[in-house]
């Protein structure tokens, strides 16, 4: 992550709960969704994102480290870019929570800029390349990596 690392506080909901108490892994998606809409729009500004002109997901990984649990307080997301291509990037995150004290998951997504009115991916622009480099961070520790994350 950023030596300033980049973070959105996400509500966990009670309905993100499953019969096994803690948050579900589809809702963890969710979480990371949420928290990256906001991102990209900090990162790129408010007039226009990423988003608006076109980004897909094409890969995800998370690893759960710890059972997140709804309470009210927030899932802290802490983000940022850990790698930059032609066309695409990766995010690294880390699910905790605003004290810090337990990371319940990291993951790392995979976005391709893309092109709404081809249907076809993009190259990156310089200035969306300069951004990214801006919020840069290391690769989520993944287990798939050899890495563990801090629990």
């Amino acid at each position: 992550m950023p030596a300033d690392p980049y973070f959105v506080d996400v509500a966990v909901r009670w309905s993100d709960m499953d019969a096994y108490g803690h948050v579900n892994n589809v809702a963890f998606v969710r979480l990371l969704e949420d928290a990256r809409v906001y991102a990209l729009r900090d990162w790129f500004g408010q007039d226009r994102d990423l988003i608006d002109d076109g980004l897909l997901v094409v890969r995800q990984e998370i690893d759960y480290l710890a059972p997140l649990t709804f309470d009210y307080r927030p899932a802290r997301i802490t983000m940022g870019c850990s790698r930059i291509s032609g066309a695409s990037f990766d995010i690294g995150y880390a699910v905790g929570r605003p004290e810090g004290d337990v990371t319940y998951a990291v993951a790392e997504v995979t976005l391709v800029a893309y092109d709404l009115q081809r249907s076809t991916p993009r190259r990156l622009t310089e200035t969306e390349r300069a951004q990214l480099c801006a919020i840069a961070g290391d690769p989520a520790p993944l287990r798939s990596r050899g890495t563990r994350a801090p629990r």
